[in-house]
């Protein structure tokens, strides 16, 4: 893989992990469409270790204090605001790791193509379309119910089928909830730390008894490009959301998802 190559993968890693389009997607594509080489486990690796780092940096002081309200209701057994959103997060995240450790080999052999890509790419933006449409958009992040965040986290299970966006679809739950879309986002990037982190850790299980040779120089273009890309997309579609919806989301996905019909039908 070219340096070229790499930056750009490692850009659309990055800006695509945070917004609501899919970034498997985008990274399964170039090799799919444009005929690349596969950029392997270690820059898989690499790349989702830019975005943790972009979120964990950027959330920096929530997390901080979500961690410390966790551990305090471990021994006194009370929870503040900070530590039942931590235990929402940790619930949350259960259906997408059992699903992941179940499903994952049978995704990876049938469901990474083209054609599947492009179907769940327009099945979901318009799904996103629904409840951008008719949710309630007025709840805030403060009054997340438990039964709300394990609706959110078997819709970040569906999120394995590639093409259909973690954080799209994690959103699109939250608002047909009711959450502000603000708050729908905030939760959706919050729980995309333990899932980015279990993803990072699996592939790196796997490429520890890989032969693959690891080429430093594209695993720290990699990390540095998608960190960068990653925190920028996350403060500026946080500061845009309320102006611009997700409609041009929905419709970059429509486009996306028409297009590879056409290229493969």
């Amino acid at each position: 893989m070219s340096d070229l190559h790499a930056v750009i993968l490692a850009l659309l890693q990055g800006l695509t992990e945070f917004l609501p389009v899919s970034s498997s997607a985008h990274l399964i594509l170039p090799s799919q469409l444009l005929g690349w080489p596969d950029q392997g486990l270690a820059f898989d690796v690499a790349v989702h270790l830019g975005t943790l780092a972009a979120v964990l940096l950027y959330f920096r002081r929530d997390i901080a204090q979500m961690v410390l309200s966790w551990g305090r209701s471990i021994h006194s057994r009370r929870c503040d605001e900070h530590g039942r959103l931590a235990w929402f997060i940790v619930l949350a995240t259960l259906p997408a790791a059992i699903a992941g450790l179940l499903l994952n080999d049978f995704i990876s052999s049938h469901l990474r193509a083209a054609v599947v890509i492009a179907i769940s790419t327009v099945s979901f933006g318009l799904l996103m379309a629904v409840a951008d449409r008719i949710g309630r958009k007025t709840q805030p992040l403060a009054s997340l119910t438990l039964k709300q965040a394990l609706l959110i986290g078997c819709a970040q299970a569906i999120a394995l089928i590639p093409g259909t966006s973690r954080s799209g679809i994690t959103m699109t739950m939250g608002l047909l909830l009711g959450l502000t879309p603000q708050a729908a986002a905030r939760f959706s990037f919050l729980l995309s730390v333990p899932v980015i982190l279990m993803a990072a850790g699996y592939e790196g299980l796997h490429l520890l008894n890989s032969p693959d040779v690891v080429a430093w120089r594209e695993i720290g273009i990699g990390i540095c490009v998608s960190f960068v890309s990653a925190l920028l997309v996350i403060h500026l579609f946080l500061k845009m959301l309320a102006h611009i919806g997700l409609w041009p989301f929905v419709l970059y996905r429509l486009l996306l998802g028409a297009g590879l019909l056409l290229f493969v039908v």
